[in-house]
C-alpha cells in the first residue's frame, strides 16, 4: 500500500511491567502473568467496552507449554471477549516491534480502529528438554507391551539419556552460521575495531542513564506488578547504579576466552518483562475520546549476514530516512536495541563509513553519525536487560514517551535481530503537533 493511500496510526498508550533479572532459576511471573500486568492497567485507563478492540497481538518466542498462541491466552486473561480475535507473532529480538507493525498495517489499511498490540517474554522460564535420545527412549517404552519389557527397556536407560537441552542457549544460536549471538558481537567489535573500553564505557553510560531516569521518574510506563507471595516489582532491577569501567574490566570475555571482548557486563543481560501498547485509527481516536502519544510513521525490515546480525539497524533504518529524505539532524531521538554494546557501537560506526554505506546500504557516502546525547537517553538492554519478545515494543513505546517529555518532533526506534535481520519504525510526536496548531489559532 502506498504511503498517501494509508490511514493515519497513532499510539494511544502503553504499558510494560519492569524489567527483572534472571537469577538462575524460573522467575516468579510466567509470560502471559507479565503481558497480562501490563495490559490490566493499560486498558483501564481509557473509556471504551474491550468488545470494541478489533484484535490482540502479542510478539513472544518461548511461549510455555501452557500458553500456546499466548496472545488469546493473554487476551482472554485481560477479560476480552471471546468475539475478538488474538493471535502471537515471532521474529526472534523484533517480535515485540513486529506485533506494533502488524497493527500498523492493518489499521493502515482500514481492516482495523482500534488493536492492543506488544510483546512479551519470560526468558528465564526459557524450557529445559530432553535430548532426542530420551525423547526416543520414552517413545520406545510407550511401546511395550508387557510389565517384563517395561522393565527391560528401564535396563537400558544411561547417564547420557538425562543430559538437558537448554533451549534458552540453543536459541541465542545462530543454527546456519553456528555462532551464538555474543559471537556475532566479537565479529562486529573486529570489523570496526572496537576496543573492550569503548565497549565497557558504553555499558557503564546505559547504568547511569537508566539509574537516572528512574530517579528522575521518567519511566512513568511501568506497572507495579506483585507476585502470588505479594511481593511486590516496580523498576528495573538490573540495573548497577554504581557501575564504572574498573569493575567491569574484571570481567573474563564470556564467548571468545582466548582473544575476546565481549562480557556479560557489556551485553543485555537476560530478563522477563512485557510491554503493551493501544493502537488506532484517527476514527477511533475521535470516537472514543482517546488521547495520542505518537504517529507511527513508517516501518521497514532488513535482511543481512547472520555471522553480524547487529548491524540489523542500519540496514533497516536506511530506507527509512531515504524515503522521507531524511538527514540525521532530522530525527531528534533514537532507540537502538542494546543488544551488545558493541552491537550498538558498530551500528554508528557503520553509518560514519564511507565503504559500508556503498557497500552494504548502497548509499554514495557515510551516512553521518547519531549523537550520543540523542541515543538511548534512558539507558538500554545492556542495563535493562532484553527480554527477546517485549524489547521491540518496549523501544517502541519509550521512545514516543520520550518525545513527549523532550517536546521533540521525531525519532527512531530500530533492534538487530537474530537470523540476520533488523527493524525500524519511526515515529512523530502529535502532542507537539496538537500544541503548535493550538497556538497558530
Amino acid at each position: 500500500m502506498a504511503m498517501n493511500d494509508r490511514r493515519d496510526v497513532f499510539i494511544v498508550d502503553g504499558s510494560r511491567t519492569p524489567q527483572i533479572k534472571a537469577r538462575g532459576r524460573p522467575g516468579p511471573f510466567s509470560a502471559s502473568d507479565l503481558a497480562v500486568g501490563a495490559g490490566r492497567a493499560l486498558l483501564m485507563r481509557h473509556d471504551f467496552d474491550r468488545a470494541e478492540l478489533d484484535e490482540v497481538i502479542i510478539g513472544c518466542v518461548m511461549p510455555s507449554e501452557d500458553e500456546a498462541n499466548i496472545g488469546r491466552v493473554v487476551a482472554l486473561r485481560l477479560g476480552v471477549p471471546q468475539t475478538v480475535p488474538a493471535w502471537t507473532v515471532q521474529r526472534n529480538c523484533a517480535s515485540g516491534m513486529q506485533s506494533i507493525d502488524s497493527a500498523f498495517h492493518n489499521i493502515a489499511s482500514g481492516q482495523a480502529d482500534l488493536i492492543l498490540a506488544g510483546g512479551v517474554e519470560a526468558m528465564s522460564r526459557a524450557p529445559v528438554i530432553y535430548n532426542s535420545t530420551m525423547v526416543h527412549w520414552l517413545g520406545d517404552l510407550m511401546q511395550a507391551k508387557s510389565l517384563w519389557q517395561r522393565l527391560r527397556h528401564f535396563g537400558r536407560l544411561r547417564p547420557g539419556h538425562l543430559k538437558p537441552v537448554i533451549s534458552l542457549l540453543r536459541g541465542l544460536t545462530d543454527p546456519i552460521v553456528g555462532l551464538n549471538m555474543g559471537q556475532t558481537a566479537e565479529n562486529i567489535a573486529a570489523n570496526f575495531g572496537i576496543s573492550r573500553r569503548q565497549m565497557d564505557s558504553f555499558a557503564v553510560e546505559s547504568h547511569h542513564r537508566l539509574a537516572a531516569a528512574h530517579a528522575a521518574g521518567h519511566l512513568d510506563e511501568i506497572e507495579v506488578i506483585y507476585d502470588s507471595a505479594g511481593k511486590y516489582y516496580d523498576h528495573d532491577d538490573g540495573v548497577r547504579p554504581d557501575s564504572s569501567i574498573d569493575k567491569l574490566a574484571k570481567l573474563r570475555p564470556a564467548f571468545d576466552r582466548k582473544y575476546g571482548n565481549v562480557t556479560a557486563g557489556n551485553s543485555a543481560q537476560i530478563t522477563d518483562g512485557a510491554t503493551l501498547l493501544l493502537l488506532a485509527s484517527e476514527d477511533a481516536v475521535n470516537k472514543y475520546n482517546l488521547p495520542t502519544l505518537a504517529k507511527i510513521v513508517d516501518t521497514q525490515w532488513a535482511g543481512l549476514d547472520p555471522a553480524v546480525m547487529g548491524m540489523g539497524p542500519v540496514h533497516a533504518m536506511s530506507p527509512i530516512m531515504d524515503r522521507h529524505q531524511l538527514a540525521i539532524s532530522d530525527v531528534d531521538y533514537w532507540e537502538i536495541n542494546e543488544a551488545f554494546a558493541t552491537q550498538v557501537l558498530g551500528c554508528i560506526e557503520a553509518w560514519k563509513d564511507d565503504d559500508y554505506c556503498r557497500t552494504h546500504l548502497g548509499l554514495d557516502q557515510a551516512f553521518g553519525e547519531i549523537p550520543h546525547e540523542r541515543l538511548n537517553v534512558d539507558g538500554g538492554g545492556v542495563s535493562l536487560g532484553h527480554p527477546v519478545g517485549a524489547s521491540g515494543a518496549r523501544i517502541v513505546l519509550h521512545l514516543a514517551k520520550v518525545l513527549q517529555r523532550e517536546r521533540a518532533r521525531r525519532g527512531m526506534a530500530s533492534l538487530c535481530i537474530g537470523g540476520g535481520q533488523g527493524g525500524a519504525m519511526l515515529l512523530e510526536n502529535v502532542s507537539l503537533e496538537t500544541t503548535h496548531s493550538e497556538a497558530a489559532r
